[in-house]
């Protein structure tokens, strides 16, 4: 079991929405870039909703992103995690983010997609900060993990979901 830290949010002055995975795998750990395992589909689908694609340098992608007003993080700070599942982050181990800071810091942020069910899971049970003119969306997760969906169900819809205007209801 490691200790796992993960990294500070990409994260631009007009962002209005922010993606939260739950904790970088082992691939973006040592790469030191969120989602760089080769068969996550993160970055295809930010290629096919914003053009911020694999074949981009990952400055220009998180760059690219920034553009479009999009923020990612991570829902958890730390945790002890044997791989990289998030079936095998040690519950009592987490500790979230501070999104307190990140919410003051960003109050044109209104909707939050959590990529997969444990990053919307991770923050109902330990992010208390309230946030009353934010919806929350539960999105198919990118990981190669989450196989019952592929590329395309995936892309269409977190391509859905992007494009959508401010949404009205909480999805979580």
């Amino acid at each position: 079991m490691n200790v796992v830290h993960s990294f500070e949010p990409i994260v631009g002055p007009d962002a209005t929405i922010l993606i939260l995975g739950s904790m970088p795998g082992v691939a973006s750990l040592t790469a030191q870039q969120y989602y760089a395992h080769p068969r996550n589909a993160f970055w295809p689908i930010m290629g096919t909703v914003f053009g911020a694609g694999p074949e981009l340098l990952y400055d220009d992608r998180t760059e690219r992103l920034r553009s479009h007003g999009i923020a990612v993080w991570d829902v958890l700070k730390l945790c002890t995690r044997a791989g990289s599942l998030d079936s095998a982050i040690v519950e009592s181990s987490i500790v979230a983010n501070d999104f307190e800071n990140l919410f003051a810091e960003n109050p044109g942020i209104d909707r939050v997609f959590f990529n997969g069910a444990k990053a919307a899971e991770s923050y109902r049970r330990h992010v208390t900060t309230v946030t009353p003119h934010v919806t929350f969306t539960r999105l198919p997760s990118t990981s190669p993990a989450h196989a019952s969906l592929n590329l395309d169900a995936k892309t269409r819809a977190w391509s859905d979901a992007l494009r959508r205007g401010p949404a009205s209801g909480s999805g979580e």
